[in-house]
């Protein structure tokens, strides 16, 4: 197939390139930045705010693949990147005479009162169904793997050997290149037009946080000691990891209710049935791929 895709540039994105690549299929893929070439794949220059720029990157495509968004700003950031740049998304396909639209928002879409992003990923996923296109919604969990950041911090922290936590609850993982695979099966089965999907790595009733700190303590060769942190305490920690990372900082207020949420795992009726998709990597085995990743890379 010929496929759009946003967010190509980021982790999903760069690994759903290199296996649609893999797999025969075209892809154009938009960028703000110039990217090196590779046979197969079409760079487009813009962004979601630029509708002349999706219009280009939708013509002469099958379907689309919305990968992008925002996971950390302002509310005016999250509306204007996941709301307003999914409706774009969907307008420039609606132009080029796609009907397929796979849309990757997150499991934070089932609980929009806890937080803005999850709030804005629960609405992105509005205009997506009013469409009334051959749509299908992944809502993932978090999602690791090589070149991801957002979990680096606990690689690195399990290094030290001390791994602090929020308050005790359970959630679901799933590697990327299994979240990958889902994706690109999703694309001609039929069976999966219109449905909203909660993928994750098949583990029952997922991770405790305690069971995943510790798991990440043996991916990098350390016996750690999880550190769960009462909800009352974290707008210190709000406040030190703003003073000391800035605009980088990674605990934010908006994602305090969020972390302190006790269930983010994957439900079961929301799982992909097992003749569509079944995760391939366990976490077990994807956190130490991970880890010996990140040592390679010089980032652990």
């Amino acid at each position: 197939m010929r496929i759009a895709i946003t967010g190509g540039t980021g982790f999903v994105g760069s690994h759903l390139i290199e296996q649609a690549l893999a797999a025969g299929h075209q892809v154009r893929a938009l960028t703000r930045r110039p990217q090196p070439p590779q046979l197969g794949l079409t760079w487009i220059d813009g962004a979601l705010d630029q509708p002349q720029s999706l219009a280009r990157l939708c013509s002469g495509c099958d379907a689309v693949v919305h990968v992008a968004g925002v996971i950390n700003g302002s509310p005016e950031a999250f509306h204007a990147g996941n709301v307003m740049g999914t409706e774009a998304m969907l307008a420039a396909a609606a132009g080029a005479g796609i009907t397929r639209f796979i849309h990757i928002s997150s499991l934070a879409a089932r609980e929009p009162q806890l937080s803005t992003y999850g709030r804005s990923k629960y609405e992105s996923e509005e205009p997506v169904i009013a469409a009334g296109r051959n749509w299908t919604i992944i809502r993932p969990p978090a999602v690791y793997g090589p070149r991801d950041r957002e979990m680096l911090d606990l690689f690195r922290f399990a290094k030290r050997r001390l791994l602090p936590l929020p308050p005790g609850g359970r959630l679901s993982l799933i590697h990327v290149q299994d979240l990958c695979a889902l994706i690109l099966t999703c694309l001609g089965r039929e069976t999966s037009f219109c449905r909203t999907y909660e993928p994750d790595d098949g583990r029952d009733g997922g991770w405790t946080t305690v069971e995943l700190a510790r798991a990440i303590g043996r991916a990098v060769g350390k016996s750690v000691v999880p550190l769960s942190m009462p909800k009352a305490l974290l707008p210190i920690g709000v406040r030190l990891d703003r003073l000391i990372r800035g605009e980088k900082a990674k605990l934010t207020p908006d994602r305090v209710a969020y972390f302190c949420h006790p269930d983010w795992t994957a439900a079961p009726h929301a799982r992909p049935p097992s003749e569509l998709w079944t995760p391939r990597i366990s976490t077990e085995e994807g956190l130490k791929a991970t880890a010996q990743w990140y040592r390679a890379e010089g980032w652990l």
